[in-house]
């Protein structure tokens, strides 16, 4: 099926001006994400778990560095850029007890939504924004001007504004977001499967070892 393909001028950046992002994670994705909202003059906090080595990289780039708690807390939108294995257990224990109706709750890769490992309430968004590369050509490309392909999948519209948050939170100068037409169906599982397919290696099954193989 032929993809949409969204560029700046389909995206409203009103929708995030005055909202709050937690970005949990600071490694090769989460370092990318946070700066280049920064640069682009949005709220953004980087939540950390308690001596998490990389708080001194991010207080050093000029980011506000939170215990992940307290990050989920202060955020609208909470992109969760940690390693697969690591993320079921952080959602439980600082990201549900935080989040209220209304946020956003977003991944870069689908895995444990689409095997249900997460399972987030009903009036939280949930989306999926997969950068087309590593964490530092994200970064470079932004630097120069340009940008990334991206992936988008919506598997919760709570809002009903998800698709356009969405594609929002990837701000930089002059993006360009290949979107597939199937990943925007909102509200379908069956459409967040499909751009978690094609964001990594296909998947078949929660095993630990396929989870470590998708971590981004």
């Amino acid at each position: 099926m032929p993809a949409t393909v969204y560029y700046d001028k389909d995206a409203d950046s009103g929708l995030i001006a005055d909202k709050t992002v937690a970005i949990l994670g600071y490694g090769s994705q989460g370092h990318a994400h946070a700066l280049n909202l920064k640069d682009s003059g949005v709220d953004v906090i980087v939540g950390l778990r308690e001596g998490s080595a990389s708080k001194a990289k991010a207080e050093a780039a000029g980011l506000r560095v939170l215990p992940t708690g307290e990050a989920v807390r202060e955020a609208d939108i909470v992109m969760v850029l940690l390693p697969d294995t690591e993320q079921k257990k952080v959602y439980e224990a600082d990201i549900a007890p935080n989040l209220v109706d209304g946020n956003s709750l977003a991944f870069a890769h689908g895995f444990n939504i689409h095997f249900d490992q997460i399972k987030p309430a009903a009036g939280v968004d949930v989306w999926m924004i997969a950068p087309k590369g590593p964490g530092h050509l994200v970064r470079r490309t932004y630097e120069e001007g340009g940008g990334v392909p991206c992936l988008v999948a919506i598997e919760n519209d709570a809002t009903g504004k998800a698709k356009q948050t969405a594609r929002r939170s990837k701000k930089r100068p002059r993006p360009t977001s290949s979107v597939s037409r199937l990943c925007c169906a909102a509200g379908s599982s069956n459409s967040f499967a499909t751009a978690t397919r094609r964001s990594s290696r296909p998947a078949t099954s929660p095993s630990p070892r396929i989870s470590r193989r998708c971590t981004r």
